[in-house]
């Protein structure tokens, strides 16, 4: 049960429902008795010679007491107005109890669909709510493919294999509680009997369904491995081609579907057995049942009588479908546990960057941005290393250095991407985490290597986050971005929609629109990474016309390759291996003959 809290958790707030759902069932199985019990007295007196009762037996809540009372019931419907009239009554008692079972099924069923669907709308709005919470760094350890597969297929498996078996796992049991409750008041000893079977039987089909869940954790992951190929083949599709990669990625990605094929076929093998089998384990309980019961009817010992037997078998194959959907219940609840693990391990995945209680508001950027013996490690990789470096307000400071110098995880600790290891952060020479995210992400803008756009039109992806802004602000911010032009010849303008990622719009046109973005925000501080470094020389040269307009009067930190860009910067800032280890301007760097003189050298700053 531990393995569906999640479930429960969400159930918590529906107990009116749950209430409702099992009082509709326990009234639905109690009407299907009622049909039930009145066949062994009625047919032993129509078609037995057996005399009618003419006397009224004493009313009792006890199974014989009632077998006894609808025997009188039924003799004197014969004496009164014969067989057939007796017939017709029991017919029609027997379709309005059946009426009414089926009219409380019915009721269970519109009961139980929103509470399903509430679940499931809780679980993938919770799932995404996390993803948007758990910081950068646990995506770099995740595959995006996994991460889809858990958000759908895992989210899937949930509904299909806990969600929709939830009747079976709470009208089963319910079913057979009762039956089970009815034969026990029937007679004691060949319950007894019956209760030594039935944990055997239950026993078996456990030991079978025992390694459905690992097959199922197994299935998920080779799922999660597929999406993840499907996704690098979307993402890399020009270059798979232009290597002729066709072949490498289909034989991985068929080996990888193959291997799931083969998972599943166990998996449903063991799945399918779950009815057959506990359909013989309930067919063995009832022969031996028929032969223990028959022999005390016979033996006419410990009072059971033939009419009481019959309608003890009759209320025992009842039991038979319920136990058979419960074990398919139980087999589709061990397959669904193994995806709401997989969904636990992303829910409770630690939050390393939080607000702090009472955390302060960053209202304005005033004084400056300070690193204070600060260090960075990642899953004990040190990534930076002792860094002191000021940055006042109005600055422009470079980072430059070779590939995996640490730029961009300097850059990223300034809106708390991630949190020092050591030292300190000030803004204002308040500690970072003093701040709310919130307010201190909403003083910066960044403009990335890669133009991250949505699938919208350039007009909602220019205000992204912001909720409501004049559209000649938006044409405004263009303008300054050097994107107004492009998007005016466009269609539909601004309304245009730019594809997935953008893919409608050039290399140029896409980084414009994220440099809009950010001069719509108009934020005292910006952080450039590579702006610049995969476009055209006419693309570069009109985003650093761009970029040169937005930087006017604000804080800077600008990670580039490009002389045109750091140039005149008012400190670079070299990093080697997590460290400083060098600054200066531009002509200061030159003239130490250094790493940074070294770097123009080579090109690596051009």
């Amino acid at each position: 049960m531990k393995r569906f809290s999640r479930i429960l958790f969400y159930l918590r707030n529906q107990k009116r429902n749950i209430v409702l759902y099992l009082f509709f069932n326990l009234f639905s199985i109690l009407f299907s008795l009622v049909s039930l019990a009145m066949l062994a007295p009625f047919l032993q007196l129509l078609f037995s010679k057996e005399r009618l009762v003419n006397v009224a037996p004493a009313f009792s809540l006890t199974a014989n007491g009632l077998l006894n009372y609808f025997k009188y019931f039924i003799s004197q419907l014969i004496i009164k107005h014969g067989e057939v009239y007796a017939l017709a009554t029991i017919c029609g008692i027997i379709i309005v109890s059946i009426f009414f079972k089926n009219l409380f099924t019915y009721l269970s069923f519109r009961v139980l669909a929103p509470m399903r669907n509430y679940v499931m709308t809780k679980l993938r709005a919770d799932l995404y709510s996390k993803i948007l919470e758990l910081p950068i760094g646990f995506f770099t350890e995740q595959r995006k493919g996994d991460i889809i597969s858990r958000m759908s297929n895992d989210a899937n498996e949930v509904e299909w294999s806990v969600m929709s078996t939830l009747e079976g796992l709470i009208k089963d049991p319910l079913n057979i509680l009762v039956i089970l409750i009815m034969l026990v008041l029937i007679s004691p000893v060949l319950s007894l009997f019956l209760l030594v079977l039935l944990p055997l039987t239950g026993f078996i089909i456990g030991r079978l369904s025992r390694s459905l869940k690992k097959q199922s954790t197994a299935s998920q992951e080779r799922l999660g491995t597929l999406m993840s190929i499907l996704d690098e083949t979307l993402g890399g599709l020009r270059v798979i081609k232009a290597f002729n990669a066709e072949k490498i990625l289909q034989s991985k990605f068929i080996d990888n579907n193959n291997t799931l094929n083969q998972i599943r076929n166990k998996m449903n093998f063991r799945k399918d057995l779950a009815s057959p089998m506990s359909e013989f384990m309930g067919v063995l309980v009832l022969s031996c049942i028929l032969w223990f019961g028959g022999k005390l009817v016979l033996d006419g010992s410990m009072g059971l009588g033939a009419e009481s037997f019959i309608t003890y078998i009759v209320f025992f194959t009842q039991i038979i479908n319920p136990a058979k959907s419960l074990s398919g219940s139980f087999y589709s609840a061990q397959r669904g546990s193994a995806a709401i693990q997989r969904i636990e391990e992303v829910l409770k995945a630690p939050v390393t960057v939080t607000d702090q209680p009472n955390a302060k508001t960053l209202q304005h950027f005033e004084q400056s941005i300070e690193f204070k013996n600060v260090s960075f490690s990642y899953e004990d990789v040190t990534i930076l290393k002792n860094i002191n470096l000021k940055i006042e307000k109005g600055k422009t400071i470079a980072l430059v250095g070779s590939s995996g110098a640490g730029k961009s995880t300097l850059a990223d600790l300034i809106p708390r991407f991630h949190d020092v290891s050591e030292g300190e952060l000030l803004i204002d020479g308040v500690n970072i985490k003093e701040y709310s995210l919130h307010s201190v992400r909403s003083q910066m803008g960044i403009v990335t290597q890669e133009p991250i756009l949505f699938n919208d039109s350039i007009a909602n992806n220019i205000a992204l986050g912001i909720d409501h802004v004049d559209p000649s602000q938006i044409e405004q911010a263009a303008k300054v971005a050097n994107a107004y032009s492009f998007i005016q010849q466009k269609e539909e303008g601004f309304d245009s929609n730019i594809g997935d990622r953008g893919t409608k719009l050039s290399g140029g046109e896409r980084q414009r629109v994220t440099i809009a973005r950010a001069v719509l925000k108009n934020p005292p501080i910006l952080i450039l990474d590579e702006a610049t470094s995969s476009l055209d020389t006419e693309s570069e040269r009109l985003v650093q016309d761009a970029i040169n307009n937005m930087m006017q009067q604000r804080t800077s930190i600008v990670i580039a390759h490009r002389l045109s860009t750091i140039r005149n910067a008012d400190e670079i800032i070299v990093l080697q291996k997590g460290e400083i280890a060098e600054r200066g301007t531009h002509d200061e760097l030159l003239m130490k003959g250094g790493i940074y003189k070294k770097l123009v050298e080579m090109q690596e700053v051009r």
